[in-house]
């Protein structure tokens, strides 16, 4: 897959819901039943973090499940762990930090990348490594104003997501800020958490992200 491909992957997936579902702590048992709740409720991208029990397998059954999907690993520090999401049968690379390395190496295999950035230095490092989007990691610690601020100096193309405490009821903030969509982890789904009960809550999340936009397309 080439870097083409990858783009179109990923702004096809955000245009179907730009949301990313953040399964950490993720039992390969539960990895199918998981996965497809999500999917079900409207999300189509999907991160196993490596710090979950098993995540390649994990990775290895929701991507054979869910072919339309982006799906791929969170957490990921080194390149060897960018091939073995590949080896997985995932197309998705995310990283709570910039690495040039993991970016060049996720884009050389056709894979979409998403580092974590926090200031505009590593912003621009990352999209001139080649990221596909910026992950603005932890959210805590960015407040709506440095997305905002952020946003005035970056590319207008750029995808930026906030990640780190983002709940239905802090999205609308960021979303007027500039962001174009978000990581949702803990209060999406938490380790042996019922597929009903993950299904329910990225149901809430994506009514919650679409009732904002609505708003703010009216404002505008």
């Amino acid at each position: 897959m080439n870097t083409s491909i990858a783009s179109s992957q990923l702004v096809q997936a955000f245009a179907a819901c730009p949301l990313v579902a953040i399964l950490r702590g993720l039992p390969v048992a539960d990895a199918s039943a998981i996965g497809y709740a999500v999917f079900n409720a409207g999300f189509r991208i999907i991160e196993v973090p490596l710090n979950s029990p098993s995540p390649f397998l994990s990775i290895q059954s929701i991507a054979k499940q869910l072919p339309q999907a982006l799906v791929g690993a969170g957490t990921v520090l080194t390149v060897d762990d960018v091939e073995r999401v590949q080896a997985a049968g995932g197309n998705l690379i995310i990283s709570p930090n910039f690495n040039p390395h993991v970016v060049r190496k996720a884009v050389a295999l056709g894979m979409v990348c998403m580092p974590g950035v926090m200031t505009a230095s590593e912003a621009f490092a990352a999209l001139d490594a080649g990221a596909h989007a910026l992950k603005i990691f932890p959210a805590e610690m960015a407040s709506p104003a440095v997305i905002k601020a952020l946003r005035a100096v970056l590319p207008s193309n750029a995808i930026v997501l906030p990640v780190g405490g983002i709940t239905p009821d802090n999205m609308a903030t960021y979303r007027a800020a500039g962001a174009n969509g978000f990581g949702i982890g803990s209060a999406l789904y938490k380790p042996n958490q019922s597929a009903a009960i993950t299904q329910l809550n990225a149901t809430q999340f994506i009514a919650a992200y679409d009732n904002i936009t609505l708003t703010l397309d009216k404002k505008v």
